[in-house]
């Protein structure tokens, strides 16, 4: 049986985000713009407002992941027509502190592109503080 599009997808994408380097994240923001629509709908761990579109993703994650590595363990993705879900283990590294979580990310896929993402972690409060 072969692998439904959107798993392929979901992985490239998990691929592309181990291999950005933050330092050069306006650069390296291309390698994930081809997963993502122009209007995504980005719900983040612990916010309650989601960020809406690429421009207001990127200036987050520009402000909020300067000095941040994540590297991902992907254990596991499962998707149809509509949806993905990928199921991993995240590691986050700013200078000498060290966050290891467990993560569930949710992807609504349109047209091959990520037009709605949604992730939930075992710990919460953990990644607010290490982000803040």
């Amino acid at each position: 049986m072969s692998e439904h599009p959107n798993v392929a997808l979901v992985r490239r994408a998990m691929q592309a985000m181990n291999e950005m380097d933050m330092s050069k994240a306006q650069e390296e923001m291309a390698l994930v713009d081809a997963f993502m629509a122009d209007d995504i709908v980005w719900h983040e761990i612990g916010r309650t407002e989601p960020r809406h579109g690429k421009d207001e993703l990127r200036a987050a994650m520009m402000d909020s992941m300067g000095g941040v590595t994540i590297r991902y363990d992907l254990h596991d993705v499962i998707a149809n027509d509509d949806h993905a879900i990928a199921l991993g283990t995240a590691t986050a590294t700013r200078g000498d502190r060290s966050l290891n979580y467990r993560t569930a990310e949710i992807f609504h896929i349109r047209d091959g592109r990520a037009v709605e993402r949604w992730a939930f972690s075992d710990d919460t409060a953990a990644i607010v503080a290490f982000f803040a």
